[in-house]
């Protein structure tokens, strides 16, 4: 397809200019031509190229792209408008998002600063597990594909290469090599498997490497045997090119390039936890070397990988259903020892078996809870104070392999902080103590546990307090002589 110029008219819409010419396709601003209704945003146009010396890949791009875009929703992708008949002219017209994409970040003198690649990290992490809630995994994240609104979320572009569960695989089924950029490409796709929301999570570990030191960590290999090399070898710690890059911040990267997809985060949920607390991080030897992994590790590697075949993974949204983020909300004053055991009991039904599920245990404190004078009563040592209570609370729950985490917040509004964090850590059950309160007065008030079963985007399990042995006394038959 030749380069349209300024003015022509298709479809409905008339071209302004091209503004990117790609080795796949052309895009154009576009608007609807007189007399259409205005869409309330503006518009782009992308044709795929598809010239005698083009490759058959980018027809099927643009047909898995038309698929897609029509399939997810949200606001990290952009708006579908239109596509283009095949036998005519092939084109999308989408939403032109504003913004700058994260190869404006590589693009300064200097790397972001831990705090700046963190938050980064998590506008591109909570994109890709929204992505990945509809059963879609993008398998092509790099930073010429993610682009940053000015409010700092994330928009994913370009699906040509992506998956979705419930529809057909068409790249699989036409090309059957692997496709994908090679330098952000998950060991998992370099054998052919698709649909595994794992691969994102290795996808955006190559883009933080590559934002806190400024080089890839795989390099930019060319043939099938430069990329099967991800599939043994370690790259070198970041800190080893950055030496002031803090522990935690490599644990998280090297975890994310972790060579076996059940060694990375269980869910791109579970990165955006971490990223979002880096004094949560366990940190571990991963963190600490700032040397490369040895020969020895890496022959063992070698030889396990020379065998190894990836099995299918289920659908993305049940893949990451089991491992769900268990959000426990504690009261910090007032709380008996009957709801404390409850709520426990509670947190260990919902965790179940998984260990690739997380626990997150929250308690919110007025804000005005650390005003008093004195050092005993400063806010570090209020937050100190109710985070030691939860650590404690929270250790008879801990599993090998489970991770954690524990959050003191501050507000006037219990209900709506813990509604907040729900939200913003895509939290999968919320569970809480039920109100004391009497059901015909809980009609009259609006207590806490009603207002957040009632805003939560989770399921919530409502509490009500019971200790074992009150049980058993109930149970128990009266003692000869007892009255």
């Amino acid at each position: 397809m030749k380069l349209m110029q300024p003015g022509t008219e298709l479809d409905g819409f008339t071209i302004e200019d091209c503004i990117h010419s790609g080795s796949m396709a052309h895009i154009y601003r576009v608007r609807y031509s007189r007399g259409a209704p205005d869409p309330g945003f503006p518009m782009v146009m992308k044709v795929p190229r598809m010239t005698a010396g083009d490759s058959a890949e980018n027809i099927v791009s643009f047909e898995v792209e038309h698929q897609i875009l029509q399939t997810v929703t949200g606001n990290h992708v952009p708006r579908f408008v239109a596509a283009g008949d095949l036998q005519r002219v092939p084109y999308l017209a989408m939403e032109y998002v504003q913004g700058q994409t994260l190869q404006h970040w590589l693009d300064q003198p200097q790397s972001p600063a831990p705090a700046e690649l963190a938050r980064l990290g998590v506008a591109v992490a909570l994109a890709a597990h929204s992505l990945h809630e509809q059963n879609t995994v993008h398998l092509d994240l790099k930073p010429a594909n993610v682009l940053m609104r000015p409010d700092g979320t994330a928009v994913l572009l370009d699906f040509g290469l992506s998956c979705n569960a419930l529809y057909p695989d068409l790249l699989a089924e036409q090309l059957r090599k692997a496709v994908g950029s090679p330098a952000w490409m998950a060991p998992e796709q370099v054998v052919g498997i698709r649909g595994d929301p794992r691969s994102d999570i290795f996808s955006i570990g190559v883009m933080l490497y590559q934002l806190a030191t400024g080089e890839l960590p795989f390099g930019a290999p060319a043939t099938t045997g430069g990329l099967r090399q991800r599939l043994w070898m370690d790259p070198l710690p970041p800190r080893k090119l950055q030496p002031q890059l803090p522990p935690w911040l490599q644990e998280v990267i090297l975890r994310c390039l972790e060579p076996e997809a059940a060694r990375r985060y269980p869910s791109a949920a579970h990165l955006a936890l971490d990223l979002r607390n880096p004094e949560q991080v366990t940190v571990t030897g991963r963190g600490l070397r700032t040397e490369g992994t040895g020969l020895a590790t890496h022959l063992k590697r070698w030889l396990r990988a020379a065998g190894m075949a990836y099995q299918p993974s289920p659908l993305p949204a049940r893949q990451i259903a089991e491992v769900p983020i268990v959000m426990v909300a504690l009261p910090h004053e007032d709380i008996t020892d009957a709801t404390l055991y409850s709520l426990r009991q509670a947190a260990a039904r919902s965790l179940g078996t998984r260990p690739g599920a997380r626990l997150a245990c929250v308690t919110v404190i007025s804000p005005g809870a650390s005003d008093t004078a004195g050092d005993a009563t400063s806010e570090t040592s209020v937050h100190r104070h109710h985070l030691a209570r939860l650590q404690q609370w929270a250790q008879p729950l801990a599993l090998p392999g489970r991770q954690s985490s524990c959050h003191v917040l501050e507000s006037g509004d219990v209900a709506a902080a813990l509604v907040s964090f729900a939200v913003g850590n895509r939290v999968n059950v919320l569970v809480l103590g039920a109100a004391t309160h009497g059901l015909k007065m809980q009609r009259l008030l609006a207590t806490v546990p009603v207002r957040v079963a009632m805003a939560a985007p989770c399921t919530v399990i409502l509490v009500k307090q019971a200790l074992p042995f009150e049980l058993l006394r109930q149970a128990e038959p009266d003692e000869p002589g007892a009255r």
